[in-house]
């Protein structure tokens, strides 16, 4: 898939961000949102550290702050960029939010491929674009993209 140099490099820096997480020890996970004036309006890493929160993936995080400071109206406008596809739960969150755009790196099924089983992260392997297929509304989806790079920055971790 062709991306156009603002997606790009959005992208890259959900993955600069989930690169720097993971240099802290941190799930190196992150998403940004950004509006339609293509601001960066919030940014998110993985939240399972301190309190070991299996629900703290980073765009469920980013979503649910976003969710709290704007309408759905005007998350229809934005778009997340997030280094690795939703999960299912993050996937509803942003469906739930009202986010009307989704550019993500690494897929859920080559995640699944790096991490295993891992207990910090038992992987669904459940494209987004299911989740999203069965809402009411239109998320539009673009990804897997620059896969390659966004799966050197699970290599290590896992």
């Amino acid at each position: 898939m062709q991306l156009n140099t603002r997606d790009t490099d959005f992208l890259r820096q959900s993955f600069a961000l989930a690169d720097e997480a993971k240099k802290q020890g941190i799930h190196p996970f992150a998403a940004i949102l950004v509006n339609d004036q293509d601001t960066v309006i919030m940014s998110q890493v993985n939240g399972y550290l301190p309190d070991f929160d299996m629900t703290g993936h980073a765009e469920r995080k980013l979503m649910t702050r976003a969710s709290k400071a704007y309408r759905p109206d005007f998350l229809a406008k934005c778009t997340m960029y997030v280094s690795a596809e939703p999960c299912a739960m993050c996937a509803g969150s942003a469906y739930w939010a009202g986010l009307g755009r989704l550019v993500y790196g690494l897929s859920e099924a080559r995640l699944k491929e790096i991490t295993g089983n891992h207990p910090e992260n038992p992987t669904l392997d459940l494209p987004c674009r299911a989740v999203f297929d069965s809402g009411q509304r239109k998320v539009e989806v673009i990804g897997p993209c620059l896969e390659d790079e966004a799966a050197k920055i699970q290599e290590g971790f896992w």
